[in-house]
């Protein structure tokens, strides 16, 4: 009996030379296994960054459009305004209905509409049709008849973004003539 527990040579719950023998590599492919579980994730967070950065250029975009397409619909509220500070004016005095037009935030008159892009003035922080950083942004302003004493103004602002999808921002606004 004696030779029979030295041959085993084993303490209870230690394991055999042949359960050690079986288990060379295990370490190996579990670190292997934790390695790209770790770099899977890391690849998904990364996916994830690109997207938001994306995707915060198109918010960014469509903010700025919104507020060209409303700044359109202002500068045509300012002539109005204007015509009814000068009594004998006809309110609709240099809104042509019926067709499309460009304006600056400046304007006082609308110009026919010539497709043009609209450029950045970092310094200003402005948009206008002269020299600055040019943009995508295209805004058209189209006025249309509702009645004698009511028209619809559209301002539409299109844009092309970095990857070529196109974008379109479109308002609308009613002006009365409150003085008749």
């Amino acid at each position: 009996m004696e030779n029979n527990n030295n041959s085993k040579n084993n303490e209870v719950g230690a394991p055999s030379n042949e359960m050690i023998k079986n288990n060379k590599g295990q370490l190996l492919i579990e670190s292997l296994i934790g390695i790209s579980l770790i770099v899977v994730g890391l690849l998904g967070v990364f996916s994830l960054l690109s997207q938001s950065l994306g995707l915060r250029r198109v918010v960014s975009e469509r903010y700025v459009a919104t507020y060209l397409a409303a700044e359109g619909i202002e500068v045509v509220k300012n002539i109005i305004d204007t015509n009814y500070l000068n009594i004998g004016t006809p309110w609709n005095q240099g809104i042509n209905i019926g067709g499309d037009y460009e304006a600056e935030y400046n304007s006082v008159s609308l110009q026919s509409f010539q497709n043009r892009t609209l450029y950045y003035h970092p310094e200003s922080g402005l948009y206008d049709y002269n020299v600055g950083n040019a943009t995508t942004f295209k805004r058209k302003i189209s006025i249309a008849s509702i009645s004698d004493e009511e028209i619809k103004v559209n301002s539409k602002v299109d844009w092309i973004t970095r990857g070529g999808g196109e974008f379109s921002i479109d308002l609308e606004d009613r002006f009365l003539n409150w003085r008749f």
